[in-house]
């Protein structure tokens, strides 16, 4: 399969019925495989800042990586920008013409993922990619399944008062409905081991992937293990994307989803 890739399009990122595609670094059996999925959508002036920041991130030794970048129906430029790396050897392009959202992005990203290790990363510089490799560690070193970069035990910086509100109160729903404690729920730096995140029954169309999978990985009875990251928050008028209704959409996910299992 070529490195870029319009993704079929019915209004929804469902890709299915699209094999799988093989990647050189697979041929490296001995060499654990680290998927880097990238949900993107009107980044322009942000992602090639992010994408080359991935490529230079350093990563475990003797592991291979795969950047599975998916434009969601950017308007901006974005998908020329992405074009700039459609060529590199670690890097998979995928678009769509209709913007569909971050969630069915991710869900997307799943099907063409084929790493031992799948890790996901924003489209801006709210997170730092040389720090992909606290959240992979572990999964590599068999201590853990499920790896959350938690903002709050490393450094934070420009969070406002009502995304820093919304964020402790989403930790205490978590406590409340499934009985455990995590510092940060709704953080975007989450590893997988590989077959646990693919073989996960997610739903999600936009933001709610963060507690749909948080719901989905505890009622497994997992346990989620954090390590420290450094974040710094940008603003809406910088680009930043979640409102208000997406945080009630987040504390109604996890509710549903304490109560109901679905398949």
């Amino acid at each position: 399969m070529p490195a870029e890739t319009v993704l079929p399009d019915s209004g929804l990122l469902d890709t299915g019925s699209v094999e799988r595609p093989s990647s050189p670094m697979a041929t490296q059996a001995k060499s654990p495989l680290v998927s880097i999925i990238v949900p993107v959508y009107n980044e322009f002036y942000h992602i090639e800042r992010v994408v080359q920041r991935i490529l230079n991130a350093p990563m475990p030794e003797n592991t291979a990586r795969e950047i599975i970048l998916i434009d969601d129906g950017s308007t901006d430029g974005t998908a020329d920008v992405l074009r700039l790396f459609k060529d590199h050897p670690e890097v998979r392009l995928y678009h769509t013409v209709i913007n569909s959202g971050k969630g069915r992005a991710i869900r997307a990203g799943l099907k063409f993922a084929k790493g031992d290790v799948v890790v996901f990363q924003d489209g801006d510089q709210e997170y730092d990619p040389s720090e992909l490799c606290l959240l992979v560690q572990p999964i590599l070193e068999g201590k853990a399944r499920v790896v959350y970069g938690s903002r709050f035990r490393g450094r934070t910086r420009g969070m406002r008062f009502p995304y820093w509100l919304v964020n402790k109160l989403l930790v205490g729903a978590v406590a409340f409905l499934y009985g455990k404690w995590i510092s940060d729920e709704a953080t975007a730096y989450k590893a997988f081991q590989g077959d646990l995140i693919r073989g996960l029954p997610l739903e999600c169309k936009r933001f709610e992937f963060c507690p749909e999978v948080t719901a989905k990985v505890l009622r497994k009875k997992l346990t989620i293990h954090e390590v420290p990251i450094s974040y710094e928050a940008r603003t809406v008028d910088e680009g930043k994307k979640i409102r208000f209704l997406d945080a009630v959409e987040a504390f109604w996910t996890l509710v549903r989803y304490r109560f109901w299992n679905p398949r």
